[in-house]
C-alpha cells in the first residue's frame, strides 16, 4: 500500500515540472527574435521596405534601416571595405531568404572597421543594420545601374551547411567585437576565419 501511495505521490513532480517549462516556452515564444543590438534598438525603421528605399534613396539618408542579402563581391578599399549585395527578403527571425527570385535588387554597404573580404565570400547571406547614404551608379554589364548606398553599423553573417549536415560560419558582430572573436558558449573565444558549428 505505501508503494502504491509513494508512487502516486511521485507523479505530481513531473506534471508540475512539465506545466512550469510548458509556460515557459510559451513566454519565450511570444518575445519576437532579433538581431538589432541594443544600442540600436529603437532606432531602426522596420516598416521601410527595401523597395521604397531604392525608389528614392535620396530622400531616406540618415535613416537606419535592416536589410537582408546575399554577397556578391567584397573588395577592401583604402579604409573601408565594399560589400555589394543582392537584397533577399528576410525571415521571422531576420534571416535573408536563399530564394534570389525574390531580391528587389542590388546595394553597396560601407564597413569602415576592418573586415577582410575572404572571410565573407561571394554567396554569404548576411543581415545587416545600414545607414542610407543614397545612391551611386555604375555600370553593370552593359548598362548603368543606380545602387543604393549604406554603411554598416551592425553585421550579422549566417550559416551554411555542407552535405554531410555540419554547420559552418564566420561570426562578426560589427562593430562590435573584433573581426576573429564570437561569443559562444558563454565565453568569447577566437575563430580564425571559419569555424565548425
Amino acid at each position: 500500500m505505501r508503494t502504491g501511495t509513494s508512487a502516486f505521490r511521485t507523479l505530481h513532480v513531473p506534471q508540475t515540472l512539465t506545466l512550469v517549462v510548458y509556460l515557459l516556452l510559451a513566454a519565450c515564444s511570444s518575445t519576437p527574435h532579433t538581431i538589432i543590438p541594443k544600442s540600436l534598438q529603437g532606432q531602426v525603421d522596420q516598416n521601410l521596405s527595401f523597395s521604397q528605399i531604392k525608389k528614392s534613396p535620396d530622400s531616406h539618408i540618415g535613416t537606419l534601416v535592416l536589410v537582408g542579402g546575399e554577397i556578391l563581391s567584397a573588395k577592401r578599399l583604402k579604409d573601408q571595405t565594399r560589400l555589394t549585395i543582392l537584397q533577399l527578403p528576410l525571415t521571422d527571425n531576420q534571416e535573408p531568404t536563399s530564394n534570389r527570385t525574390k531580391s528587389e535588387g542590388r546595394l553597396l554597404a560601407f564597413q569602415s572597421e576592418f573586415l577582410d573580404p575572404a572571410t565573407v565570400p561571394n554567396g554569404t547571406r548576411v543581415t545587416l543594420i545600414g545607414k542610407i547614404t543614397g545612391s551611386q551608379t555604375e555600370l553593370l554589364d552593359e548598362m548603368d545601374y543606380v545602387y543604393t548606398t549604406m554603411t554598416i553599423q551592425h553585421l550579422k553573417v549566417w550559416e551554411d551547411t555542407d552535405e554531410s549536415g555540419y554547420g559552418y560560419r564566420p561570426y562578426y558582430g560589427y562593430p562590435y567585437g573584433g573581426p576573429y572573436w564570437g561569443y559562444y558558449g558563454g565565453l568569447y573565444r577566437p575563430y580564425p576565419y571559419w569555424y565548425w558549428w
